[in-house]
């Protein structure tokens, strides 16, 4: 399966909603802090990532930011930080 990665950043003004998020998040994750998660995604994974978002935040409070990082370009990692890698599987539940 080809997978591309992505940051995840969000900024969610509701406790619960945040909750929610940082959750559902972290099923995709294979790293981040806070309110940044590094994921790789599959087309339909990152569709079905959009489409649960958008129904967990309240569009006219949150903000989420979808961003596609280049594969061909080598992260920089500061302090105890690790270069992100797709792992062959996926455990989301």
């Amino acid at each position: 399966m080809n997978r591309a990665l992505y940051l995840i950043a969000y900024d969610i003004t509701d406790d619960r909603r945040l909750n929610r998020v940082r959750t559902f998040l972290k099923g995709y994750s294979t790293g981040g802090q806070k309110s940044v998660y590094e994921c790789f995604l599959s087309d339909g994974e990152l569709r079905s990532v959009k489409s649960v978002l958008s129904r967990l935040i309240m569009v006219s409070e949150d903000r989420v930011h979808i961003l596609r990082m280049d594969g061909r370009s080598r992260t920089h990692v500061l302090g105890i930080a690790v270069q992100p890698k797709d792992p062959s599987y996926f455990y989301i539940g």
